[in-house]
C-alpha cells in the first residue's frame, strides 16, 4: 500500500490553475523525484502534499493521514525541507537543533547531523553569519532530525559544492535503507539519477511522465556508436546491421544510430570485417535529454 497516495490533485491561484490533477503514489522506503521546469507545479504539488497549501480538488493521503485535516501524527510523522527557508539570524545553530528537537519523543541527535552535515565547527554560530551552502544544510538537518517516516526535501543541494552534494546524496541513500520515504524535489538530473527509484516530471501543473530514471531516459533517443573514420569500413554493409537506423560521417567520425542492441552488433560486424574501430564513444541517451524533450512537447501543448 502506499504511504503516499494522491489522485486528482488541483490548485490554482485566481484564474491561474497551476495542478491540473496529479496523481501519485510513493511506496514506503522509495525515493521519487518530482521534476519540471519553474513554474510547473512541482513546490506547489509537495506543499499541498505536505499539508502547507490548501488544494482546491482531489484526494491526498501521507500515511493514511490527511494533511487538510493537520493532525498532530502527521506532524511528527512528515519531515519538511522547503526551497526557501529562514531562521531567526541571531538563533545559534546548536539552538536551532535543541529547539526543533524538543518538539518530537524521539530525536535523532543533533551531534550525529552536526557530523553529517558538516556543521560541528558552527555549532556556535549565529544563522544570519552562516553561508548560504551551511544554511541550506542546516535546513536538512533540521527537516530529519525527528526521524520522520516520510521526507519531503525540496532543491536540497542548491549552493552546496560537488562534495557536500555527495555526502548529502550518501546519506539519504542510508536514510532510504532504514526505511525512510523520501520525495525529492529537484532540478539536478545527476540527483535524480542517482537517488531516486523513479522519478515524475511536471510540465503545465500535469504529470508528461513517470518511471525510473533509467526507462525515461531510454526512451528520449536511440544509442549512439561513433569511431575513427577507417577507410575499410563499409558504410552500407553498417547500414544492413540489425537494429541500425543510420550511418553518416560527421567531423572524421563514423556515427551509428540505432536500438539499444545496435553497439553491441555494430561492433560485431566490424570484428568480423576485421576492424578494429579507433577512438570508440558509445553514448546513450541521459535523463537530461529526455528531461528536456519531455518539457519542450508538454510546453507546446
Amino acid at each position: 500500500m502506499a504511504l503516499i497516495d494522491v489522485t486528482g490533485l488541483r490548485k490554482s491561484y485566481g484564474s491561474r490553475e497551476v495542478l491540473r490533477g496529479i496523481d501519485l503514489q510513493v511506496d514506503e522506503g522509495e525515493i521519487v523525484g518530482v521534476l519540471g521546469p519553474n513554474g510547473s507545479g512541482k513546490t506547489t504539488a509537495v506543499e499541498c502534499i505536505g499539508g502547507l497549501r490548501t488544494r482546491d480538488g482531489g484526494s491526498v493521503r501521507v500515511a493514511g493521514m490527511d494533511p487538510a485535516d493537520d493532525p498532530r501524527a502527521l506532524r511528527e510523522t512528515l519531515g519538511m525541507q522547503l526551497q526557501q527557508c529562514r531562521l531567526p539570524n541571531r538563533i545559534r545553530v546548536g539552538e536551532a537543533l535543541e529547539v526543533y528537537s524538543a518538539f518530537y519523543a524521539n530525536p535523532r541527535p543533533a551531534s550525529e547531523l552536526l557530523e553529517r552535515f558538516g556543521l560541528s565547527r558552527h555549532v556556535k554560530q549565529p544563522f544570519g553569519k552562516l553561508s548560504g551552502g551551511q544554511q541550506q544544510r542546516l535546513s536538512i538537518a533540521l527537516a530529519l532530525i525527528g526521524r520522520p517516516r516520510v521526507a519531503f526535501l525540496d532543491e536540497l543541494t542548491t549552493g552546496l559544492d560537488p562534495a557536500a552534494r555527495r555526502e548529502i546524496w550518501e546519506y539519504l541513500k542510508l536514510l532510504r535503507d532504514e526505511g525512510v520515504t523520501m520525495l525529492l524535489v529537484t532540478h539536478f538530473m545527476e540527483e535524480a539519477a542517482y537517488l531516486c527509484d523513479r522519478v515524475v516530471i511536471l510540465e503545465g501543473g500535469r504529470i508528461v511522465a513517470s518511471g525510473t530514471p533509467e526507462s525515461i531516459a531510454a526512451g528520449a533517443g536511440q544509442q549512439e556508436t561513433s569511431f575513427a573514420v577507417d577507410p575499410a569500413v563499409d558504410l552500407d554493409a553498417l547500414r544492413l546491421v540489425a537494429g541500425v537506423t543510420s550511418v553518416s560521417v560527421e567531423r572524421d567520425r563514423v556515427l551509428v544510430r540505432g536500438d539499444a542492441d545496435s553497439p553491441q552488433a555494430v561492433l560485431g560486424a566490424l570484428a568480423a570485417a576485421g576492424i578494429t574501430a579507433r577512438q570508440l564513444r558509445v553514448t546513450s541517451p541521459s535523463l537530461d535529454d529526455a528531461y528536456l524533450t519531455l518539457t519542450r512537447e508538454g510546453a507546446s501543448r
